[in-house]
């Protein structure tokens, strides 16, 4: 899952991030409320971190910006601020859910994973090829009655097959969902992680789940 951060605390953001990603997310991230409105726009994330005090446009209104478009996407609202007041504008703008800093990282992640799941009409909670089953919340993924146990990445690469399962997906579409638009390495990482899954979703079990199509990418399949 691709997640957008509108966080002006660079370290903070940093950090955050660092996260983030070992967490399994591809995460953006923007410094100033216009770029961010601006790069809401155009990519349909699961979720934004959104800081309320930023510099060019507030939180507030970004949110506001993206509800009027008919934005959908899940946000949690990060401040410095507390008080019932500013939490009342964070929910009456739009914001799914709020958070005052200082917090605690855990308690972001859980948030996180509440709105990735309330956000369930739009990103499938349960993704299923086949036998094979993947939770993109819990990052749990099982073959047929057997737990499967994947590295953060691994699901991510898996997951991203599985959303489009049946069709095939380029190296280059791969990178952009699982990797962050950061990433300036060789696309050929994608064939690194594709050779690990099927060690572990389809040798073991007999299964011929991700086919590669030559000269274009790969498809998952449900392997009778």
């Amino acid at each position: 899952m691709r997640l957008l951060m509108v966080e002006d605390e660079r370290r903070l953001a940093h950090t955050l991030a660092t996260g983030l990603r070992k967490e399994g997310y591809a995460v953006d991230v923007v410094h100033n409320g216009l770029e961010g409105l601006e790069t809401a726009r155009a990519y349909p994330y699961a979720a934004v971190i959104l800081d309320i005090m930023l510099p060019g446009l507030n939180g507030y209104l970004v949110c506001e910006h993206l509800r009027r478009d008919g934005s959908e996407v899940p946000i949690l609202m990060l401040t410095a601020k507390n008080g019932e007041y500013d939490e009342a504008e964070a929910l009456d703008t739009g914001a799914d859910d709020y958070l005052s800093k200082p917090f605690s990282y855990v308690v972001l992640v859980a948030r996180l994973r509440a709105l990735l799941r309330r956000g369930g009409a739009v990103r499938p909670i349960a993704l299923r090829v086949g036998d094979l089953w993947l939770d993109p919340v819990s990052k749990r993924c099982r073959r047929g009655a057997a737990d499967v146990r994947l590295t953060a990445k691994e699901f991510a690469v898996a997951e991203a097959l599985a959303r489009h399962g049946g069709e095939v997906v380029a190296k280059a579409d791969i990178i952009d969902e699982v990797w962050d638009h950061a990433y300036a390495g060789d696309v050929n990482i994608v064939e690194v992680y594709v050779r690990s899954l099927r060690r572990k979703l389809d040798v073991p079990f007999g299964r011929n789940t991700i086919e590669t199509v030559r000269g274009v990418g790969y498809r998952m399949v449900a392997d009778a």
